[in-house]
């Protein structure tokens, strides 16, 4: 994958160290992703509310990278494929290692894992 890809902007930070949408109305996550178009950071599917996926709907935004430390990976929602690499993004690339997944911190329900959607 390379950057000049439509729907990547190699030039946008993040919009934080979690998911806007769960943020907003005290929701929790399991994995975040981040929009590689806008920075746009939304939680997984296996999350409650999948809210990555609901930026695609609303945005067309077809590029998401794993906001997870250690990886890497970008999954294009328009084509279905996915890449173990990319272009390098605005840093941070990741969500602090000190916050959990899921998390964050004080909002996972006991019996969180009962919870994820597959």
């Amino acid at each position: 994958m390379t950057s000049d890809i439509s729907g990547i902007d190699p030039s946008v930070p993040p919009s934080g160290t979690g998911c806007v949408e769960c943020d907003d109305v005290g929701g929790w996550w399991f994995h975040l992703r981040r929009c590689a178009q806008c920075g746009h950071i939304g939680c997984c599917d296996s999350s409650p509310a999948k809210h990555a996926s609901a930026h695609y709907e609303a945005t067309g935004h077809p590029v998401m990278r794993s906001f997870e430390p250690g990886e890497r990976w970008f999954y294009n929602f328009a084509t279905n494929e996915m890449y173990e690499a990319g272009p390098e993004l605005e840093p941070p690339v990741s969500h602090p290692a000190d916050q959990p997944s899921p998390g964050p911190t004080g909002r996972v329900p006991a019996d969180w894992a009962r919870t994820l959607r597959g």
